[in-house]
C-alpha cells in the first residue's frame, strides 16, 4: 500500500494519501484550504552504511494532522541532491 505525498498549490500544505489498491479513486483535496490543485512531490529518502557514518546522527520526525488522522514525516541525515 503506497503512500504518496502531495503539495497544495494554493496554500503549500503537504498532504499524504494512502492508496490501498491501484484502481482506487481518491478525491485529492487539501484538508487545510479545500483546494483541489495538488501536485505530487518526490519524498526524500536516504540511508547510510559503513564506518564513515557519524555517531550520534540519527533520524528526526515531525508529526502533523492529515486527512487520515496523523501523519509522520522522517528526516534522515545524509547528503541530498
Amino acid at each position: 500500500m503506497p503512500i504518496y505525498e502531495f503539495k497544495c498549490r494554493k496554500c503549500g500544505e503537504l498532504v499524504e494519501f494512502l492508496f490501498k489498491n491501484p484502481e482506487d479513486q481518491v478525491a485529492l483535496k487539501c484538508p487545510k484550504c479545500g483546494g483541489e490543485g495538488l501536485e505530487r512531490v518526490l519524498s526524500t529518502t536516504h540511508y547510510a552504511m559503513g564506518s564513515d557514518y557519524p555517531k550520534g546522527a540519527g533520524a528526526s520526525s515531525q508529526t502533523r494532522t492529515c486527512s487520515s488522522g496523523s501523519c509522520t514525516t522522517y528526516d534522515v541525515p545524509g547528503p541530498t541532491r
